[in-house]
């Protein structure tokens, strides 16, 4: 089963619809209601966008990234979820001159399982992934963010510096990573 891990994105609810819609069994837990002791229960996990920079919020989902890593877990961090994969395995951060926010053109650079050539996606962020440690490999750039997908190498993990939610292609992108065994 799936875990989708809240984090109080504006755009959680559309994640969740999308998942109702494609018929996807799933269980939904605000990031203060996650059990660390009860994660191993699920076969992939997402780690929602926020809203807010709280510091247990960030204490458990880094929880749940290092969890992930170690047992393998298919994980996928959306947003504000990659930019704490990010930081959470030796990558940095920063902040931008101004929102990014609305539709781009993403270009994949590196095969993966995920997605191919250029992808249209939703953007609304004010922070970027500005360096990624040897752990991951870069998947897709854009204009604006150079490490729009990138993956921890060899593992199914995953972060999204956009919001696959929000967009057909992203959404091809979320079943995707969903039908990854």
């Amino acid at each position: 089963m799936l875990l989708v891990v809240d984090n109080g994105s504006v755009y959680t609810k559309s994640l969740l619809n999308f998942l109702l819609h494609k018929k996807i069994t799933f269980n939904t837990l605000s990031f203060d209601k996650v059990i660390l002791s009860e994660i191993h229960k699920y076969s992939s996990i997402i780690l929602s966008g926020r809203t807010t920079n709280i510091a247990l919020m960030n204490a458990i989902n880094s929880k749940i990234i290092r969890h992930a890593v170690m047992e393998k877990t298919p994980l996928l961090g959306i947003c504000y979820g990659a930019e704490i994969l990010a930081l959470t395995l030796g990558g940095t951060i920063k902040k931008m001159g101004k929102l990014n926010n609305g539709i781009q053109e993403i270009e994949v650079i590196k095969p993966n399982p995920i997605c191919e050539n250029k992808i249209r996606v939703f953007e609304s962020h004010s922070y970027l992934v500005s360096k990624l440690d040897s752990c991951f490999e870069h998947i897709a750039k854009s204009d604006y963010c150079k490490y729009e997908i990138f993956q921890y190498t060899n593992h199914k993990i995953f972060g999204t510096q956009f919001h696959p939610e929000m967009s057909d292609d992203g959404k091809l992108l979320l079943e995707k990573f969903i039908a990854i065994p």
